[in-house]
């Protein structure tokens, strides 16, 4: 009888992501349009773009209702090839004519990252002063034309960390700056689990060398903390019980956020993001980071005129917004593509995150970044058909 009941919950459990997948399988194919721009690929996992390929898999959004999304092909930028190879699709090899005409075609266009790839990255087995310097990245000038023809035309823009800091030159960020009513701060920063340079591997090697040379060739901290970097390398650390109360970043979502995004109230955050500033007469912050400080982390930041609590969201103001920034690299999440097969997987998803460890970032793709995309996307579908 035991035996019997264990095979009839054994085929009850394998039954339940066939029915899922075939679910997902008959659901309709959706078109939608989207130029996605990422110049930072090093493999073919293409983890600077997954999360919105997930997105755009599993809601059955195609480029023209039959094709799905390619993870490894449909984006603009690096692509990788074997033994040290590459080539570069981005939108500079495209003629004036040719960006008009992709300005007319996309619905959207999404910049996942703009950071690039450097050739002490990329050339892994050399250590010659010929594999140092950047050998693609930042926003460029066709990059730019491009955005101004979506804005021109009413189309959705969206862009996250980085696409205008370090590499983008100083002029196409104030041009991006001026389109698109915000400004970048000069910091960007990232949560670390632990600062003790025997214990976490992960250290970027320039951030504690930029420091120590600063500070007498000193690194004390050892415990969790967030490190703020400017665009001068000047370098501010912030240690928990030093200058934090708590050191995790949490990610506070406005009322209008949870109720038009579905946004969580509340969401950490252990990944890097900027720091903006933006023109709120043209931007709303939707969601904003909140950094638990005491007396000693507030002088800290004051005195390098870094803001206590800065967006971690804005969107353009109006009743059909036209423009999102995320300030934080929230296309950037280990999930895999598979589950993205499977209708009604959210109701699973306490499986694939483990919030015991600070630096999972599962949960927040689960979290904060589906519910965020899933529901610009609904609006913006809901925008073509209307038109």
């Amino acid at each position: 009888m035991k035996l019997k009941t264990l095979k009839i919950v054994a085929g009850i459990t394998l039954c339940i992501p066939l029915f899922m997948w075939i679910l997902w399988l008959i659901s309709t194919n959706k078109k939608m349009v989207i130029a996605i721009v990422d110049k930072t690929v090093l493999d073919k996992r293409n983890q600077e773009h997954v999360s919105l390929n997930w997105i755009l898999n599993y809601q059955k959004y195609s480029k023209n209702h039959r094709e799905r999304y390619r993870i490894t092909r449909d984006y603009y930028g690096f692509f990788p090839k074997e033994n040290e190879k590459f080539s570069i699709r981005g939108l500079e090899r495209f003629s004036a004519s040719q960006i008009e005409q992709l300005s007319e075609d996309a619905d959207v266009a999404y910049f996942t990252d703009t950071y690039g790839i450097y050739k002490q990255e990329w050339y892994q087995q050399r250590d010659d002063q010929k594999a140092s310097g950047i050998l693609y990245g930042g926003l460029s000038t066709s990059d730019l034309e491009f955005l101004k023809k979506m804005k021109d035309k009413h189309k959705l823009v969206i862009a996250e960390f980085n696409t205008i800091g370090s590499p983008t030159s100083e002029e196409n960020r104030n041009q991006f700056e001026s389109l698109f009513g915000m400004k970048w701060s000069g910091w960007t920063a990232r949560y670390f689990s632990s600062l003790d340079t025997l214990i976490n591997k992960e250290l970027p090697v320039w951030m504690i060398k930029n420091y120590k040379a600063k500070n007498g060739d000193q690194w004390t901290f050892k415990k969790a903390g967030i490190v703020f970097v400017n665009d001068l390398d000047q370098i501010v650390i912030l240690e928990d019980s030093v200058s934090l109360n708590d050191a995790m970043p949490v990610i506070v979502s406005t009322d209008h956020g949870q109720k038009s995004l579905k946004l969580p109230e509340k969401m950490k955050y252990p990944f890097w993001f900027d720091i903006i500033l933006p023109d709120e007469q043209k931007n709303e912050i939707i969601a904003a980071f909140n950094l638990d400080l005491n007396d000693r982390g507030k002088i800290e930041l004051k005195k390098h005129g870094i803001p206590f609590s800065f967006p971690a969201v804005i969107r353009q103001n109006s009743q059909q917004p036209e423009f999102y920034y995320f300030s934080g690299d929230f296309c950037d999440n280990p999930i895999s593509l598979t589950s993205s097969y499977f209708k009604g997987i959210g109701l699973f998803k306490f499986l694939f995150y483990n919030t015991t460890d600070p630096m999972e970032r599962n949960s927040f793709f689960w979290n904060f970044y589906r519910p965020l995309m899933t529901n610009i996307l609904k609006h913006q579908e809901a925008k073509q058909i209307k038109d």
